[in-house]
């Protein structure tokens, strides 16, 4: 039994946690779109039944599997009663074909749901996002009194960390819980169930528990190195991601991705994203759009638009430069680094923009003194009917304390509400109390604040009190 280096063993639950836990019942099936004959005395040959199950088998394993539903009618029309493996074969066709509806009545008419059966329920209804649909099929195996094996825990656990939805609300301690039942069915664990684990408790902000989990591991698999990797940096563990990416012998771009995205959050570390960058490409990894992202978002962090530009050349070779999230990123890091110029360039250059993108270039433009501009874009932005975020507002609102437009600022604070259903933040009310500030409205920024629903946090007071030193004298 592994041991946790956390408070609370993970091993304290009883058997029938995960019975209590998936016990309800599942929705019902829609009426069965086909029906057997099972009055029709005919019975094909043993023969028959051979090149059936070698048939179907054949279709489960190519890529277009949708030819060998029609299988299936001629098993209806000729009045053959499928055995169990010629069944479970139709539902695996089902399953792959994503006719789920069919794969469960293929399910629900076996005379004896084995535990293959299940599994291939709990995955092809997991694969196609169907959360509690898979969850309903382990609550029937559990209860059924089948063992689930490795398999069906490793696919829980996938279940457990792609519900991320106020529709399914999962436990955060569900990986712990596997786990229990993982220890107690004695059941072998392989890769596939210690990627599974290890994912589950990274994604959980278990990282303690990941790491013994990772320990045990007899051969470090690259997507298990990457979890860890991506655990430690999200946590700030630095040294303890980069001591994982050095015993990763066989790297992958996704492991350099982790890196390199991990190092790209801090200033202490952006310039390590620069040198991973480059490292990567020296063992012939090609970036991809995921790379591009993180190392110009370090180029941000770090105002390295020298590089920047460098990025961008490599960038433009790809097909990737047309991407809105890549412009939209060029725009933010050159916006950042002073380089309006740049950034209005790339902007102008898309053939797509999103939120973001005017976003950065009006956030830009505010923050390199050009306000009237910044104001003019988010005009500009409206008529082109994108809806501003809450972001949006903040650069719109600092563009009019910087120009001294109150009134303006007045009106794009009031349209929040009135126009797009936003309440405002308090750092809009931060932004509001700075720009009647500026203007020199003290006695206006001090009504204002007793107006503020809620209690105004610190940055309003300190936006009074930087504009009453600024006006000090006067």
């Amino acid at each position: 039994m592994p041991s946790y280096p956390e408070s609370e063993p993970p091993f304290s639950h009883q058997p029938t946690t995960m019975v209590s836990l998936w016990s309800h019942q599942t929705r019902n099936f829609p009426p069965k779109p086909l029906e057997y004959n099972e009055t029709l005395s005919h019975r094909p040959t043993v023969t028959w039944s051979t090149s059936l199950s070698s048939t179907l088998q054949q279709y489960i394993n190519s890529d277009t599997p949708f030819g060998g539903q029609s299988i299936h009618t001629r098993i209806i029309k000729y009045g053959f009663i499928p055995n169990t493996n010629i069944s479970i074969k139709l539902l695996i066709l089902y399953v792959k074909c994503g006719a789920l509806n069919y794969a469960r009545q293929m399910f629900d008419e076996l005379p004896q749901r084995t535990l293959s059966a299940y599994n291939y329920m709990i995955s092809g209804n997991l694969r196609h996002g169907l959360v509690q649909e898979s969850l309903g099929f382990v609550r029937r195996l559990v209860l059924s009194g089948e063992r689930p094996d490795g398999y069906t825990f490793s696919m829980i656990l996938k279940a457990s960390t792609s519900c991320r939805s106020n529709v399914v609300l999962l436990p955060r301690s569900l990986g712990r819980m596997v786990h229990t039942q993982i220890v107690k069915c004695d059941v072998e664990p392989d890769d596939v169930l210690y990627t599974a684990l290890v994912d589950s408790y990274v994604k959980n902000g278990m990282v303690g528990y990941a790491r013994t989990v990772f320990d045990m591991m007899l051969e470090k698999n690259v997507v298990c190195s990457t979890s860890m990797i991506s655990g430690y940096m999200s946590q700030g563990f630095v040294d303890d991601a980069e001591e994982i990416f050095s015993k990763t012998m066989e790297k992958d771009i996704v492991v350099y991705n982790a890196m390199i995205e991990g190092y790209s959050k801090s200033i202490e570390t952006a310039k390590k994203a620069l040198e991973v960058y480059v490292d990567m490409q020296g063992f012939n990894f090609r970036p991809n759009i995921s790379t591009f992202a993180s190392v110009i978002g370090a180029c941000s962090v770090l105002a390295e638009f020298e590089f920047g530009q460098q990025v961008q050349s490599q960038l433009m070779k790809t097909e990737l430069f047309k991407n809105v999230k890549m412009g939209s990123a060029l725009v933010d890091m050159y916006a950042k680094c002073g380089r309006i110029e740049d950034a209005q360039r790339v902007f102008d250059h898309m053939p797509e923009k999103n939120v973001f993108t005017w976003t950065s270039m009006i956030d830009g433009y505010g923050k390199n003194g050009s306000p009237d501009e910044a104001l003019e874009l988010f005009c500009r932005m409206q008529e082109c009917h994108v809806q501003p975020n809450y972001v949006t507002f903040l650069g719109a609102l600092s563009a009019c304390g910087h120009a001294g437009l109150v009134a303006k600022g007045h009106e794009i604070f009031e349209s929040m509400e009135r126009d797009y259903s936003m309440k405002p933040k308090m750092e809009h009310y931060a932004c509001m109390v700075d720009l009647l500030g500026r203007a020199g409205s003290l006695d206006q920024a001090l009504k204002f604040i007793q107006q503020i629903p809620g209690k105004p946090n610190s940055d309003v007071w300190v936006a009074l009190l930087s504009s009453s030193r600024l006006h000090e004298g006067r």
